[in-house]
């Protein structure tokens, strides 16, 4: 190994050791005991999804019938416009789940705003839909989307400090010469089940001053930003898990610290009031090592137990090795009565990784103490060498007690059904059902 990358991994090895035993000292009594839930991969015929999917799975039942949706939105000039965003439904989770591309409905989604006035810019993606629980017709959603930007879509406000400066910019994921990506998370509402939505603002972003520029920033992901987010409502929150791509503070060339960047990433936690769905921006905390403190925009810290070490491969996702977890999909278990995670792994550039992994939280209360950081190390779930594995999550089966529960991707039992996409394939699938043991 070269001498200095030698000296670099015992310095992040040292940061995130010191990190984890500050962040888990508190953790302890929690967590010391709780028996982690054993799990097993069952085997199953190949359920092909017949549509596009390229994110977690968002889902909700309204009456008896569960809808999903898949797909991308708006405006993006490396891959061109897209119209994928669009629902199913069906009478039971298979059903749903096979539906044919034609049997897809394209809702009423907002426009993507001028250049430079405010509104919806860039491409969407829904993540996960809350369904507000005062409304007894359960048709009023809540979307966490995923929005990707780029200079030319989110041109540099200096009177807002919105947006990006094309300068220095990274490279992005296509094998052309096309920019990086910023990703960051907004809301939707809709109040008719999901057939159109409005815009109702963004829930986190990170700005230019913490984006990861040439020429430290070779990965080939994102230049930064906050992203594939799944959220969950507990007691008067809703708590978001997401991605963190940027760096630990500002990015100054001259100043670069690769230990400083990876320290930052790469799964964190926020979250806002639910009463503040309607108008969302500027009112969520990020955790910032001590509580939900930190801004909307501002600088957190992630899970630690969820960081990889250096001495497995570990480090800043904007170098050409990648080395962290991302994706994340979380489900409360019924069964297990405790939380689960699963998530995916970068080990190269460009997203590439043919490992998920699962991780589990004992802690119903995310509020309380630092139970939101309290997950185990995750545990290799799949591996499918030589592939890309992208949006891990767990789905409802079509038993009688699935569909009486009304369960879906946020809420499971003892089985669930594993899907997750092929990249390199353009497919997603499922292989497997989870059975859990407690």
């Amino acid at each position: 190994m070269n001498p200095k990358w030698l000296i670099l991994n015992l310095l992040l090895l040292f940061a995130f050791g010191a990190c984890q035993t500050k962040n888990h000292n508190s953790e302890l009594l929690s967590m010391e005991t709780f028996e982690v839930p054993k799990f097993r991969l069952i085997e199953t015929d190949t359920f092909h999804f017949n549509n596009f999917v390229d994110c977690n799975m968002a889902e909700v039942w309204i009456g008896d019938t569960l809808r999903i949706f898949p797909g991308k939105y708006g405006e993006d000039p490396v891959w061109g416009f897209a119209e994928d965003l669009k629902f199913a439904s069906g009478f039971n989770a298979d059903e749903v789940f096979s539906s044919p591309a034609s049997a897809y409905i394209a809702p009423k989604l907002p426009k993507n705003a001028p250049l430079g006035q405010p509104g919806l810019h860039g491409a969407v993606w829904f993540e996960t839909v809350y369904q507000d629980q005062r409304d007894s017709s359960g048709k009023t959603l809540y979307a966490i989307y995923h929005n990707e930007n780029y200079p030319e879509t989110l041109p540099f406000n200096p009177e807002t400090g919105e947006g990006y400066i094309d300068k220095d910019w990274p490279l992005g994921l296509t094998e052309r010469i096309t920019p990086a990506a910023v990703c960051r998370i907004g809301v939707m509402k809709s109040t008719d089940g999901g057939w159109s939505w409005e815009n109702k603002g963004l829930f986190l972003e990170d700005k230019q001053p913490r984006m990861i520029l040439k020429p430290h920033n070779i990965s080939k992901t994102f230049a930064g930003g906050v992203g594939d987010p799944s959220a969950v409502a507990v007691g008067e929150y809703l708590y978001l898990f997401y991605g963190e791509y940027g760096y630990q503070g500002v990015y100054e060339a001259q100043n670069y610290d690769p230990l400083v960047e990876a320290s930052g990433q790469c799964i964190s936690i926020a979250r806002i009031s639910l009463d503040d769905l309607d108008d969302p921006q500027g009112k969520a905390k990020r955790w910032d090592g001590i509580g939900f403190n930190a801004a909307w925009n501002g600088v957190g810290k992630p899970v630690s137990s969820l960081q990889i070490p250096v001495t497995e491969g570990g480090g800043p996702a904007s170098s050409p090795g990648g080395g962290f977890h991302w994706g994340p999909s979380v489900s409360w278990n019924d069964y297990l009565e405790c939380w689960v995670m699963l998530m995916g792994r970068v080990d190269g550039q460009s997203w590439i990784g043919d490992k998920l992994y699962i991780s589990f939280n004992p802690n119903r209360d995310f509020g309380e103490g630092t139970n939101s950081q309290a997950w185990t190390k995750p545990q290799l779930l799949v591996e499918k060498p030589g592939r890309v594995l992208w949006y891990p999550s767990l789905q409802p089966l079509s038993t009688a007690g699935d569909i009486e529960n009304k369960y879906t991707s946020l809420r499971l039992g003892k089985k669930a059904r594993l899907f997750f996409k092929f990249s390199d394939l353009g497919k997603y699938m499922s292989l497997y059902e989870v059975e859990f043991e407690k």
